[in-house]
């Protein structure tokens, strides 16, 4: 595969990657305007949409989980170009949200339902803060390279990526997961929690969770003691908690 045919896809697959994470706002949110959203789409008894929607939330975990481990990525590269590789990682990611998009199956029934204007001001706030959080957070670290396109932009340049450094800029310095607090907010800071967007916000929670301590392991290994001594100081994804000794 040449540079530059590697560079365009990389480009594609990064827009489709925005692309999916504007749809999955609009889709924790319940916009109306939305094709679908967390309670808008197939219908089927509770039993078979919670077995559904579990595992569609599955589907994404172990996706997003396996891909980034570092023995799949070392056989993964054998076969494709591994300037690419994070690019298809983000594809593949795209595709389990589509899916998700697709076949979530909405629940109904109202969990709990905030009828005060400012408390439905506050949530509605929380929820764009947690997905602004993410946003913010891909920057502060390396966004470019977080979805593929500097590995791509180097490959085609005929570069060598440098060593990774160790920084806790900003949220950073908080939480060690600062992306995966944003999405614990958004998910469920809601003034109407359903059923449905419930069992989201659980099995997402849980998927962080089990992502965290995957990722701490991989961290460990590239950053040794240093990253060992910032989790003794910093929580996990919620300030305070979560710190290892």
């Amino acid at each position: 595969m040449t540079r530059s045919l590697v560079l365009a896809l990389s480009i594609v697959i990064y827009f489709a990657f925005f692309g999916a994470f504007l749809y999955l706002v609009g889709f924790v949110g319940g916009f109306d305007f939305m094709p679908t959203h967390i309670d808008k789409g197939l219908s089927a008894p509770v039993a078979t949409a919670a077995i559904v929607d579990l595992a569609l939330i599955a589907l994404f975990g172990i996706q997003h989980s396996v891909m980034a481990r570092p023995g799949f990525k070392a056989g993964w590269t054998q076969i494709i170009p591994a300037a690419l590789e994070r690019s298809l990682y983000c594809l593949a990611s795209v595709v389990a949200l589509v899916v998700m998009f697709v076949f979530w199956h909405p629940i109904e029934g109202t969990f709990w339902a905030v009828e005060s204007e400012t408390g439905q001001t506050i949530l509605r706030g929380l929820f764009w803060a947690g997905f602004g959080m993410v946003f913010i957070s891909t920057w502060l670290i390396n966004h470019f390279e977080l979805f593929g396109l500097q590995q791509a932009w180097l490959n085609f340049r005929g570069e060598q990526e440098k060593p990774p450094v160790m920084r806790t800029p900003l949220f950073y310095k908080l939480v060690r997961h600062p992306i995966y607090t944003g999405f614990f907010i958004a998910f469920w800071a809601t003034p109407t929690m359903t059923y449905g967007h419930l069992l989201f916000a659980v099995g997402m929670t849980i998927y962080i969770s089990i992502g965290i301590a995957h990722e701490e392991r991989d961290l460990l290994g590239i950053f040794g003691e240093d990253y060992a001594a910032y989790r003794q100081k910093v929580g996990a994804f919620i300030p305070g908690l979560g710190r290892k000794a």
